[in-house]
């Protein structure tokens, strides 16, 4: 399958986006190559990114699905940029503009940038820089605007915040720098042809030819260095983690803190998950036991510490294995609750403008937990949530705000009930 990441650059009536193993998607964000439906041995072909309504996608991304065996193949706009970046890890960079990014003509990213429709069509509102460039090149050639004129009005676009950059800020610019043979000639150029000086789609279109004109074999051996697996891509991955359970999706770190807040078993759960890692460890070295590697670290100290306050990893929540310790003690009525307080969020959201969990108060939050977990005072509750996996109270406080209102609405339905178990 080639998943192409498209918007402004190509229209989605393109041909070549019609074939049937070509599968178009919007603009790429971050996050999006979190997608189970890109798969090893598949081609990504990055055209088109959000950057500025959104966080555009990471270079460890991009490193991270190379290495699970996934060509990427960038042109024409961000996928030129990040191709010119990452070309020595394996990314595939094509057309006139990755080559000027890669050999240092060019460097800024508004060259490409251009504002776009968000009405789903993706249309382009602005001129990129690096089209105006060819049509100053062609202008230039055919004898329309001398070299210092156009490096004038190249200059003077430039200034141009790049989301004012439409044709007619184009041609005015042109004309107030006394350019107007240039302004009537470029116009007629593109009433003649609408893709007059389009070095982007240009590049998109031998990206896609080049996809699908080739085979690609993933390699067999993976990159020896995990030079993208850091804790900040982890979370990211964790952030982007759902499952289908019982033909609803899920996501996967909510089912986790539920468990860490409110299963009193969690404790020994998160022990044994840290027993089995210390065991089986991730990165290539030599196992032992849990209690051998904490004495390891500890007697030089003459110390106890706990291993939950030694070891604080993150959980890889796309390694199934990881997800079933982490959930073992999960059952239908915790799934049941989870939706159910999400749902709770839902009805807030609806009701109440403004209403986000994360903006709950601390403090009431804080008290919540204590109370969820008997902590007489904060150190309790610190090494509690330490215990649980979390890295600190502060962590579990702010997981537990996901649950509040829910908590709240089950807590009113039972004061409810009780008021009328009285009454009767």
């Amino acid at each position: 399958m080639i998943h192409v990441y498209v918007g402004p650059t190509l229209h989605h009536g393109e041909p070549l986006l019609a074939v049937p193993r070509v599968r178009v998607l919007p603009p790429m964000r971050h996050g999006d190559l979190f997608d189970p439906a890109v798969r090893t041995g598949d081609t990504v072909v990055l055209i088109d990114g959000m950057y500025h309504q959104v966080a555009a996608v990471r270079h460890k991304e991009l490193l991270a699905v190379m290495d699970r065996g996934v060509r990427v193949i960038g042109a024409a706009s961000i996928g030129a940029l990040r191709a010119a970046e990452l070309s020595a890890y394996g990314m595939t960079g094509v057309g006139a503009v990755f080559r000027a990014y890669l050999g240092g003509d060019l460097d800024g990213d508004d060259e490409v940038a251009v504002g776009q429709q968000t009405d789903g069509s993706w249309r382009s509102l602005t001129w990129p820089l690096v089209n105006l460039r060819r049509v100053l090149a062609v202008a230039e050639h055919d004898g329309i605007v001398a070299p210092h004129v156009a490096a004038g009005l190249l200059a003077a676009v430039r200034e141009v915040y790049y989301p004012h950059r439409t044709l007619p800020a184009v041609l005015a610019v042109s004309r107030r720098n006394d350019a107007e043979a240039f302004a009537a000639w470029f116009q007629k150029r593109l009433s003649a042809d609408p893709h007059f000086g389009d070095v982007k789609r240009a590049d998109a279109l031998e990206a896609l030819l080049l996809a699908l004109a080739t085979t690609y074999a993933p390699q067999t051996a993976p990159a020896t260095v995990r030079y993208w697996d850091t804790g900040y891509y982890r979370r990211w991955v964790n952030h982007a983690a759902t499952d289908c359970v019982a033909g609803v999706p899920m996501v996967t770190a909510r089912r986790v803190a539920y468990q860490q807040l409110f299963d009193p078993g969690f404790r020994a759960v998160w022990r044994t998950w840290l027993g089995n890692l210390s065991e089986h460890p991730s990165d290539g070295t030599p196992g032992m036991p849990l209690t051998a590697r904490v004495e390891r670290l500890t007697k030089p100290h003459g110390r106890q510490i706990p291993p939950h306050a030694l070891f604080r990893p993150v959980p890889d929540l796309s390694d199934p294995d990881t997800v079933a310790r982490l959930l073992a003690h999960e059952t239908a009525a915790d799934r049941t609750a989870i939706t159910r307080y999400a749902a709770c969020n839902d009805t807030a959201r609806r009701t109440q403008p403004g209403f986000c969990p994360e903006a709950l108060d601390d403090r009431a939050t804080a008290r919540a937990l204590q109370r969820l977990w008997h902590c007489p005072g904060p150190q309790d509750l610190e090494d509690e949530a330490t215990a649980r996996g979390f890295h600190s109270s502060t962590h579990a406080a702010g997981e537990l705000k996901h649950f509040m209102t829910g908590l709240l609405h089950d807590q009113e339905q039972h004061l409810s009930n009780q008021e009328l178990t009285d009454a009767q």
